[in-house]
Parts: C-alpha cells; structure tokens; sequence
C-alpha cells in the first residue's frame, strides 16, 4: 500500500480551509504542484521534496538549514526564517497545522480504522489491555489478524512493535502508526489519549469510534503541564469532540459534566458499578478462588463475568471496555473469553512466597487517585494482613502527585518505603523527603531507602507476616530516568520474585 504524495497546493488549501495560514506565499505554479514525498520535523530524516516543519521551544535555525541541505523545497514555520532560501507557510498555530498535516501526508488513515481513544487520570493501560483481548477474541473467531495498541506500555501497530516512548505518540508518528495498520488491514485499534495529546493537538485529524472517559482526579499539575485542575480536565474533555460513540463512567467525580461533554457524539453509552439505571451495570462483585467475579448486564446480555488480574477496582476497567463492545456489537463469548484470559503488564502483577504468607503485587499506581484505589482494594481483598506500600514519584513533573500519594500511604498503610521513581532533574532524596512531609504530618512513620532493589528487597525481609506488600509506580518499566538520561534497571517483578527467593532462603538456612 502506498502512501499518498500530494502537491503543495493541496497542504496549502489545508491550511487555508481551517484559517491557520498567516498571509499569501508567493510560490510558482511548479512549486505549488510539486509533489511532497514526506512531511518532518527530525531534520535527521529529511529525503528530496520534504515540507519541513519547525516546531518545538529546542527549535534552532540550523535544524532547518540541515532540512534544505537534504532536500526541503518548504517549510511550515510560526516563525519566518528570511536567512533560510527556502519558501515558508507561515502558520498561527504550528501544533494544530502538525496534527492535520500529518494526517493528510498520510491519506487520513483512521478513517479506515475502528479506533477507540481511551482517557482517564487511572485505568487507561488496564482498559486497553481488557477491550484488545476481547476484540482479538471476536477476530480469531473470524480469522482475522489481532487488533492494534498504542498504549504506555507497548507501541503495536500491526507492522511494528516496541516499548511505548510516550502514551499518546507525537503526530506524525501516530499518523505513521494508524496507516501502518491501515495497510495491513487491521480492523480494531486502541489506544490510551493523555490529556497533554489532548491540549496540544497530537490527535488533530484522527477519526475515534468510541471514546471512553473513565474518571478525573488531580495529577500532572506542574509547570510543564497543566497550570491547575481545570486546565487538565477539560484537556481531557476534548476527546469527545472527534468521537462517533462516548462511553462515560458515572461513578467518576464530575460524571454531569464529562456527559455534557459527550453528548456531541452520536452515542453515548454509561457504566457504572452504583447506578442501576446505567446502561451497562456491575453488581455482586467479589473475589472468589483468587479470580475477580461480577455480574453485568448491557442492554442486550446479562451474565458472569471474570477477571483473572487481580484488584476489585478493576471491575472499573472491564466495564468501559464491555461498553465499548456493546457500541461495537462484540459477541458476548468474546466479552466473557477476553476478559477471563486478559494479562496487563505491570498491572497489579501478583508474586506469592512458598508458603502464601507473603503476596506482593507489583502496579503502575503512580499518583494520589491510584495508589489510594489500589491501597483500598488490598485492605478488602487481604483482610488482617499487613500492609507495606513501597514508591516513589517523578522529578521535574507531576509535582501535585508527592501530596496525593504521600497522604493516600498514610491513611491506609502499615508500612510505608520511600524509594527511586525517575527523579530526573532532582535528587531523590529531596523528592522523597517531599513525600515524607505529608506523611509526617498525618503521624505517620515512614522510611527512605533510596535504592530501589535494596528497597524492595527490605519490604519483603522486614515485613510481619502474613503480609501483603504493593509495589508501587514502576509496573514493568525497565529503566530509570535520572538527571543524565534513562539507565537500565531490574523491573519490579523481577526484583519481587528475587526478593521472595531471598528470603525463603534465610528463612530454610535459619
């Protein structure tokens, strides 16, 4: 399948047609119908006939001299560069011109794809895993090939996979990403959505046939992302505007208004695990022989459901994906078979000791809203056992998640480890002494043990069993990132079963 070259004229009307064009080029008919074999902004992968784009607060004019050396005819610019001999399309908005850029350099791939854009402070990856093993199921059983997924965990597109760089990717590689599926003709693409790809139009152009608004609480408040709550929540409410179908939790704060939202969509499905009159409802949720069991009903099923991933919070996730599906018209048996076999890497991971007397789970809770759910679902899941919460947070953003966390392992902790969590620019201790003030104030003990194996190694040696020990933030990431750069490091699993060996060990030679 060949991807399609059209003329700078037509990349110009595009820009004209949504009034982000400043001024007339001056350009010659020749140059207008010239054909643009790439649309860039890494001056490193410029080829012959690219229409460069200049974008970015790093951006020097020596990225663009490169670009004409390797065969720019044009760029897209805010800013003119009148050293630079090449014609400009001088744009208001260089963010919004990338985002429908891409998406014509590419033909507009998601028109050919079912693309669901999951968004929601916690659950998106948990969901995303649930909703592609059930539309896998349902394909199987057609013959068709597997669904893609662009998710914080992996990047699948049906022709590449890799670990994620960032959850919603930038737009001319998410462009990328939908045509590579579009060509090898995959039917079904998920996708998480975050609130910065939101704000900053990475999915400008990109056709959702359903979009899931799972819930809202605070996290990403920083200077480098949004200023307040407000900027982040309504960020995350312009998913809707380019949805066919919204399915919308109503056990989420602020649930009215996400609806309100939602109602430009042609559809609008409702879940909820409170409120019968949702259209598709949980109840008689319970863990039973160490599986999750719920009854559901959509408006066309009722039945058991199963979870094999353990945490009851995760009903959540199980029931926005099984109302995407009955956007969709998923068959039941796929929903009951998905879910049932859905795995979710580094998502409440489960590692038990020999003997059962210590569990611990390994999640990606990573801020107040879902270290706090996934504390509360152990207290309920693993009555009179203690307790121990190991975390850390990031450094340079994500500034407000010190507060939440810190304040949700004091309320529902036994114990509680402060440790490494890609500090960045800032030292760890500092950041976890940060933590610790919260806690601290809330009469709460915690200890720092800023090595993160070494850490995890005294939560599980330490601990007064019969225990159950969350490993919090890192779920099955590899590598830390510090001060200089990412550096590889053992995930939290590894370092979990290692931690159990080590102490059944002491325990047989004492």
């Amino acid at each position: 399948m060949e991807r399609p070259r059209a003329p700078l004229g037509e990349y110009i009307q595009l820009l004209l047609r949504h009034g982000l064009l400043e001024g007339a080029p001056s350009l010659t008919p020749a140059l207008l119908q010239r054909p643009v074999a790439l649309v860039s902004c890494d001056s490193r992968a410029v080829i012959s006939n690219t229409l460069f784009l200049c974008k970015g607060a790093a951006f020097r004019p020596s990225f663009l001299q490169s670009a004409m050396e390797k065969g720019a005819f044009a760029y897209v610019s805010e800013t003119e560069y009148p050293d630079i001999p090449l014609p400009c399309l001088r744009v208001r908005d260089i963010r919004r011109a990338m985002g429908l850029l891409a998406d014509f350099a590419y033909g507009h791939p998601s028109g050919g794809l079912t693309i669901t854009g999951i968004t929601g402070t916690k659950g998106k990856t948990t969901t995303a895993y649930y909703l592609k093993a059930i539309l896998d199921d349902a394909l199987a059983a057609q013959g068709r090939r597997e669904s893609a997924i662009l998710s914080t965990i992996v990047t699948d597109d049906g022709v590449t996979r890799r670990p994620a760089k960032l959850t919603t990717p930038e737009p001319l590689e998410l462009q990328r990403h939908l045509w590579n599926a579009c060509s090898v003709g995959v039917a079904y693409m998920t996708m998480e959505v975050s609130s910065q790809a939101l704000k900053y139009g990475r999915m400008f152009g990109v056709e959702l046939g359903c979009a899931v608004f799972l819930n809202i609480g605070e996290d990403h408040i920083s200077p480098i992302e949004h200023p307040d709550q407000e900027d982040y929540f309504t960020s995350k409410l312009l998913i809707f505007r380019q949805a066919a179908a919204a399915c919308v939790n109503l056990d989420s704060d602020k649930a009215s208004r996400v609806l309100s939202a939602a109602r430009g969509t042609g559809r609008v499905l409702t879940f909820s695990q409170r409120d019968p009159m949702a259209d598709v409802f949980a109840d008689h949720i319970r863990k039973e022989d160490g599986l999750i069991r719920f009854h559901a009903r959509t408006p066309q099923h009722a039945g058991e459901l199963t979870l094999a991933t353990p945490g009851l919070f995760n009903v959540e996730n199980a029931l926005a994906a099984l109302a995407v599906c009955t956007v969709y018209d998923i068959p039941w048996q796929s929903v009951e078979r998905g879910l049932r076999s859905a795995t979710v890497p580094g998502r409440m991971e489960l590692y038990e000791s020999r003997d059962g007397e210590i569990t611990v789970i390994v999640d990606y809770a990573h801020n107040g809203m879902s270290l706090e759910t996934a504390l509360r679902s152990l207290r309920r899941e693993y009555p009179g056992r203690e307790l121990t919460v190991l975390f850390g947070c990031t450094g340079g953003k994500g500034l407000d998640r010190r507060a939440g966390m810190g304040n949700a392992a004091a309320a529902l902790a036994d114990r509680i480890i402060l440790t490494e969590d890609d500090p960045g620019p800032e030292p760890v201790e500092e950041i976890c002494k940060e933590i610790g003030s919260y806690i601290a104030l809330r009469g709460k003990e915690y200890e720092t043990i800023l090595d993160r194996p070494r850490a995890v190694r005294a939560a599980v040696e330490r601990c007064a069993k019969p225990a159950v020990i969350l490993l919090a933030g890192k779920g099955s990431e590899g590598e830390q990132k510090r001060k200089d750069g990412p550096v590889p490091s053992i995930p939290d699993g590894l370092l979990a079963q290692q931690a159990l060996n080590w102490a059944q060990q002491a325990e047989e030679t004492s």
